[in-house]
Parts: C-alpha cells; structure tokens; sequence
C-alpha cells in the first residue's frame, strides 16, 4: 500500500507556449519538505479522448494511420478526440465509423488512462465495440484508412507486430484480454 502524501502547493501558472492542440505551461510548486521546483506540463485543448477495440466475428479491427511523430505507418485501434456534448459511447461510435467503416450496438467501457502523467493531461477511454454493422461517416483523415481483421485466438502475437507499438494501443490489448476471459471468450 502507498502511503498519502501531500500535493504540492502551486505558486504560479504561466502558458510559455501554444498550438491548436496543446499549451505548454510552466508550473511553479512548492512541496511539503520546502522544495522548490519549476515543471513544464502540456495542456490538451481541453476534450479527452476515446480508443475503440473493435470485435467482429472473433477478430479485432485495426487500422493503419501515418503517425507523423515517427514518420512512419502505425497499426492500431481507432482514436479520436470527444467533442463538446458527446459521451465517450458517443464519440467511440462516431470514430468507429469515421476510421473503421462500422458502427457497433454494443459499447463496453473498460478503462481510462492517462499518458506520461508528469508533463500531459490528457486522458483516453478505453471502449470494446460489439455488436458491428457497416456505416461509413466522413472524418478529419486525411486518406482512407486501410482495416484489418486480426484473430482473438492470436490476440498476443498482436506485440510482435513491428509496426503495433503505440503504449496505449498495448494497453488496451491487454485490458481487452482480461475482459474477454472474464466473459469467458477466451481461455
């Protein structure tokens, strides 16, 4: 068990930077032993996100989308921002078919998760999608976005995927593993 400990208290905030995306901020802290320290931190615009697993006919769908931060193709789940309003159920359905072609009847959350907690706020939901059906919707992507059906008999071999290497795309795997065997669909 960890024990409590007590927040640092923020003396200042300064925006030192910003993109349509984010806000870099310099965050001034005292901590509790009297130390002082200067943290940088980048603020998203403000919506969290959403991850959808896909499950269709004992296969997961992914997709493959240029991710310019490596210059390079990456496979994984569909992902996109929560606009104003929408639920994270909403907003998975919405991105399914805007990034997969599918729309599902069944949304299950599993988790939400946050990335490099130190320096980004940002949070993503983590949605299995059932229960799918063909509907295309337009969406911000730049070109199509090719689909491919993986077996859940296979699930793990999903890791030696040169290009399936994105932190939250593996975590989702494994939650989608756990939940799958407590519903008892895989052994």
């Amino acid at each position: 068990m960890t024990r409590q400990l007590q927040k640092p208290t923020i003396l200042h905030v300064e925006t030192v930077a910003r993109s349509r995306l984010f806000a870099i901020e310099a965050v001034d802290l005292a901590f509790s032993n009297g130390a002082r320290r200067v943290y940088e931190r980048m603020r998203p615009s403000g919506r969290e996100a959403v991850m959808i697993v896909p499950i269709v006919d004992d296969h997961l769908l992914l997709i493959q989308e240029y991710a310019v931060g490596l210059e390079s193709y990456e496979l994984g789940f569909p992902k996109g921002l929560i606009d104003p309003g929408e639920t994270p159920h909403q907003a998975a359905d919405r991105e399914l078919k805007e990034e997969a072609g599918f729309g599902a009847t069944r949304l299950h959350t599993l988790s939400k998760l946050t990335l490099a907690p130190s320096y980004f706020s940002s949070q993503m939901h983590i949605v299995v999608a059932e229960g799918l059906y063909p509907e295309k919707l337009e969406g911000d992507e730049p070109e199509p976005l090719p689909v491919m059906r993986w077996p859940l008999t296979h699930l793990m071999a999903l890791l030696a995927e040169p290009d399936f290497r994105e932190a939250r795309c593996v975590s989702a795997l494994f939650l989608v593993r756990e939940w799958l065997r407590e519903q008892g669909r895989l052994a």
